[in-house]
């Protein structure tokens, strides 16, 4: 498709400004697929939620798939921006470790669509993710903010040795996941737990100091 098919696609109204168009699109898109999953999404509620046409929304990410793949891509790129501007080098061990975990708890708890787009990739047995070509540098990136925080904290002697850190990632995602992708089935068999609100199945002092613990030689101060 050449660009003046396209141009001549573009509903009436709007501006030939493909970088907001796109960015448009993958707003909605990823609320849409947060909800309804792969298969239950639809791309005419796409197109009709940016004021595009399915046609543009093809034009730009191919198909079904690759917008929903584009989606995928760009939930972890946010996430991990923000991960990087965090400057945890800046900090005591301790310090960029709580830091870390705060961030990660707020942004899963802020981001409902995020963890519901997570949890529907694993019911797709990662297969999607699986296609990226930028997935693997981009969380390749969190490891060695992870390694770089836990390796200053065993040289100071405040970390204990011999801990991967691709599993301290995984206790801190593990922690700040379920606690919004189990808030609902939590609140109805736990009732007094129930969120009115954010997810709160934990609480994030508790996540913090969890975490802590599992790396320490002793109880934090």
């Amino acid at each position: 498709m050449n660009e003046s098919v396209h141009l001549e696609s573009q509903p009436a109204g709007r501006t030939n400004d493909p970088a907001r168009t796109m960015a448009e699109i993958l707003a909605v898109a990823t609320h849409e697929f947060a909800d309804k999953g792969l298969t239950g999404a639809r791309i005419d509620e796409i197109a009709a939620a940016t004021r595009t046409s399915k046609r543009m929304i093809y034009y730009y990410f191919g198909s079904k798939d690759g917008l929903y793949l584009a989606v995928l891509e760009e939930a972890y790129r946010r996430m991990r921006a923000i991960e990087a501007d965090l400057h945890l080098d800046d900090l005591p061990p301790m310090a960029a470790l709580r830091k870390l975990v705060e961030f990660t708890y707020d942004h899963h708890r802020d981001n409902e669509d995020f963890v519901r787009l997570v949890m529907n990739e694993n019911i797709q047995r990662g297969d999607y993710l699986r296609q990226s070509q930028n997935i693997q540098a981009l969380n390749t990136n969190a490891i060695q903010s992870v390694r770089a925080v836990y390796e200053r904290g065993v040289a100071l002697g405040q970390f204990r040795p011999g801990l991967d850190p691709v599993d301290i990632h995984s206790a801190i995602s593990a922690f700040t996941f379920f606690n919004v992708s189990n808030r609902h089935t939590f609140g109805v068999i736990f009732k007094d737990r129930a969120s009115k609100g954010k997810a709160e199945t934990m609480q994030r002092e508790h996540v913090v100091e969890l975490l802590q613990r599992f790396v320490s030689h002793s109880i934090p101060v």
